[in-house]
Formats: structure tokens, sequence, C-alpha cells
């Protein structure tokens, strides 16, 4: 990767390594719903006027069905999901099963000519690290929930086919104006659904905090970077972040809810990383390829998936 890939790599590796940890606390006292309505409501508020006045929306009048399909794909569903499975399941088996979002990224890959091509090597570091993760979390499955489980694997599902969605259907839009309409569309979807499940008595400080680090940092914060880091590696190695997300779960888990760290934790860790180098690793044509100018972050084409390939290849 280029130091700006790198670095925006990093960032989105701690940044969306939290989220598992604040869910499992904002769960204890709100409802899932209530969650995502929270979430939702204050990143929109500080996005949408943002792409308001940068005029981000207007383009976005014509599209709003594509975009609320992507709203529910990406954020609706899947953040409902989470919030139900972690209330009966651990935060690091939960970003063990969110690993998998690479491997079904790959999967449509393959079978979609429009998409990125994916080589050999990256297919090997993609399998690498699911066996990483398996280790790092050393987790047995078979007594949790096998309900919750499979609410976070389409989890996985949606989290593949959201930038899909995007490629297809929202390319040619400013991306800062997608994701804040999309914000703005699941929070009115939720109110309803949150004033019914609004807290008898005020939330305690640590899940005040949770609700507004996932809100601010996890979301608004996130999602930027996040389409920032897409125009600069590709659609498929960006998610390659999943792999070293479950790491800072672990991590969260050993410091701050006292589980214990296992060899498996340590040998994952490094398959974890020598999956991420295969699966990033650029094609040797690539590396060859002139590089284009930066791009305007803001402007990116919806999370610009036809850009982020032609950033991939010239990066």
């Amino acid at each position: 990767m280029s130091r700006r890939g790198l670095l925006l790599f990093v960032s989105m590796c701690l940044i969306w390594g939290v989220p598992y940890f604040f869910i499992k606390v904002a769960v204890g006292e709100l409802s899932p719903a209530m969650l995502v309505f929270a979430r939702t409501a204050i990143s929109a508020l500080v996005l949408l006027p943002l792409a308001g006045a940068r005029g981000y929306l207007r383009p976005l009048a014509s599209r709003w069905r594509p975009i609320m399909l992507f709203a529910l794909v990406e954020i609706g569903v899947p953040w409902l999901l989470l919030g139900h499975a972690e209330q009966r399941l651990s935060s690091s088996l939960t970003a063990l099963v969110i690993a998998a979002v690479p491997l079904v990224g790959a999967v449509l890959v393959f079978t979609s000519p429009g998409l990125e091509r994916v080589e050999w090597r990256s297919t090997i570091g993609l399998l690498l690290g699911l066996v990483g993760v398996a280790a790092l979390v050393g987790l047995d499955t078979g007594r949790a929930s096998l309900g919750a489980i499979a609410e976070v694997g389409l989890v996985a599902v949606c989290y593949a086919i959201g930038p899909v969605i995007l490629d297809r259907r929202l390319r040619d839009l400013p991306g800062f104006g997608v994701i804040a309409a999309s914000l703005g569309f699941c929070a009115l979807a939720y109110a309803p659904v949150a004033a019914f499940e609004w807290p008898a008595v005020t939330p305690s400080a640590g899940v005040l905090t949770s609700v507004v680090v996932l809100a601010i940092v996890c979301t608004a914060i996130a999602f930027l970077l996040f389409f920032a880091l897409i125009a600069t590696i590709g659609p498929v190695r960006a998610t390659v972040i999943t792999y070293v997300n479950p790491a800072v779960a672990a991590i969260l888990g050993v410091s701050a809810l006292g589980e214990s760290f296992t060899v498996g934790m340590a040998v994952g860790f490094a398959l974890i990383l020598v999956g991420s180098v295969l699966a990033t690793r650029k094609p040797v044509e690539a590396a060859a390829a002139t590089a284009l100018p930066e791009l305007d972050r803001d402007t990116v084409p919806a999370a610009g998936l036809a850009a982020a390939e032609s950033a991939c290849l010239a990066d």
C-alpha cells in the first residue's frame, strides 16, 4: 500500500474494531432498535448539514429508492441484527463471524464480471486471514446461540452486498451525500420504534458514552475514512480490515471484560497479519501503473467503486 493507504487501513482497523465492545455495553440498557436510532440520528445530525452546505444532497433527489435500499442493507438491517446478537454473544465471537465479509465479497467478485478481479494470492490471503481469526478468538461456538450466530452471519452478507449496490446503482453520486442521507433515512425509519422503546430511566454514563462514540467516531468519521480507503486500495482489499478488527475486540475483551489471552490468540493474530498482506497485495501490472492525482474524498462517487478500482491500480 501507499503511505496514505496504510494510514487509512490502520485507522479503520482500530475504529471499526471497537464498536463490538461499545455495542455490548449499550445493549445492556438500551434495546437494539433504540441503539440504532440513537446512533444514526446523532451521526446524521453531524453529517447532513455538512453535506447540504457543500451541495452533496441535491444530486440525490432522483435516486432516493436505491439510496434507501443501500441504507437498509448497509445500516438498517445489520445494525439491528448486531444489537440483537450481542445480547447473547460475546463481542469477540461477533467479530469472528463478521470476518466472513471479505470471503463473501470475494464470491461476489468471482461471480460478477463487472467488479474488481481477485488473483490467487488474494484468495489465499482471505482464507488464511479467516483461519487466523478463528485461532485468535478461540471460542467454542457449540455453547453459543445458533440463532445469534446466524444473525451475525446475515450481517456479514449485508456488509458484502452494500458496496455492490453502491457500485451498480449509485456510483456517480457523491459518497458524502449518500452516507449522510442513508443515516438520515435510517434514523427516520427507527424513530417510531424508538419512541415506544425509549428507556424509562436515564441510561448510565457508560452507556451514554458508548452511544456517542458509536455515533461520532465509529459512524460519522468512520464512513468518511472508509470511502477514502476504498478509493485508495480498492473495495475488496478494503474489507480486509475485518481481519484485524477481531484483534482489537480481543484486546478490549482482555483489558476491559476480563477475558483470558490464549496461545490461539497469539498465533491467530500473526496469521491475520500475513493474510492481510497477501489479500491486499497488488498484481504485478498494478505496481507498474502510473499514479493518478489524489481524489477529493468528499466527492468520490458513492464509495467510488469505479473510481476505487482505478485508484487501486494506480496508487
